[in-house]
């Protein structure tokens, strides 16, 4: 598999499309919010993208669920899997395409995930045990890679409970085939992301960004749920609610993807620093030549 990834405004798409016209691949999106369907121009899914040279690139985990639903990681998982089962068997090769971090680092380490119901029977009886004694709990059923569920009491015994059910459920949790991955990541220097983000930001808002929320809205998705979705749906929501004025929203929301971005490529460091290795690409190089150096690389490693 072929793993293309990167921040928001990088052209990962674009790339990736290239990359599957030339090798005859497919796409697997990894992004967190490209599978809700009606939620085109604010997730940026660039669609007229999948056609290079008059050809349709084939995609999948794109338009998958109804704007409103929920959708976690291991749904995430679960799609990819199928996907990547499909494409395989059909012989072609493997893109996963996002920016979505979690996403993406959830398959290349194959996180152990199961849809955990709550236990309030085993909840209860945590409650009467110190912090300190669940963290010794906690530790003792897994390794402890970082302190995210430990700075939080509830979120402590939500891990208790989840590594409880995973002991006790063995045959929910997700098997992974083997699967042989190479990383390139797409990026830009600092300054010349943001002005791609302040660009593609002005252009969406002229493509209709703010017609497809209000399109959302009429179709029954309650502005409580755009909400929650961040970023462009966050600050339309607030404009069209009459809360803020339209300059008040370009601002603030260009400066949240901006800031976005900036989380996506700590995640992405992150990873590096956890063992991924990411080969990043001359950002000087065309969309088309940064695929060839793709395929240069991926037959140098599998030939």
């Amino acid at each position: 598999m072929i793993v293309v990834l990167g921040p928001t405004a990088t052209g990962k798409t674009a790339v990736a499309t290239h990359l599957a016209y030339k090798i005859d691949g497919e796409i697997i999106s990894a992004d967190s919010r490209q599978v809700f369907r009606g939620m085109n121009i604010g997730t940026g899914k660039d669609l007229n993208e999948y056609v290079v040279n008059g050809k349709s690139i084939p995609y999948h985990l794109i338009d998958i669920a109804e704007p409103g639903e929920e959708y976690s990681v291991f749904q995430f998982q679960q799609d990819f899997l199928s996907a990547w089962s499909n494409i395989r068997n059909r012989k072609k090769t493997v893109i996963l395409c996002g920016g979505t971090g979690f996403y993406i680092e959830s398959v290349l380490k194959q996180y152990q995930l199961a849809p955990v119901p709550n236990n309030p029977i085993l909840r209860y009886d945590l409650e009467s045990i110190s912090t300190e004694k669940l963290i010794a709990i906690l530790s003792s059923m897994r390794t402890l890679h970082n302190t995210t569920d430990i700075e939080d009491r509830k979120r402590l015994m939500r891990a208790i409970e989840i590594e409880t059910y995973y002991q006790e459920h063995p045959e929910m949790i997700t098997q992974f085939p083997e699967i042989d991955a190479m990383i390139f990541g797409i990026s830009f220097e600092r300054g010349i992301v943001r002005d791609r983000i302040t660009q593609r930001l002005h252009q969406r808002l002229n493509e209709g960004m703010i017609e497809e929320v209000k399109c959302l809205l009429q179709q029954g998705v309650s502005p409580e749920k755009l909400i929650f979705y961040g970023l462009e749906y966050r600050y339309l929501m607030q404009y069209i609610m009459e809360k803020i004025n339209y300059d008040e929203m370009f601002r603030l929301l260009n400066t949240a993807i901006h800031q976005f971005a900036k989380r996506q490529m700590t995640w992405f460091r992150k990873m590096e620093r956890e063992g991924i290795n990411i080969q990043w690409i001359d950002d000087t190089l065309t969309f088309e030549e940064k695929a060839d150096f793709i395929i240069e690389k991926y037959k140098h490693r599998f030939k």
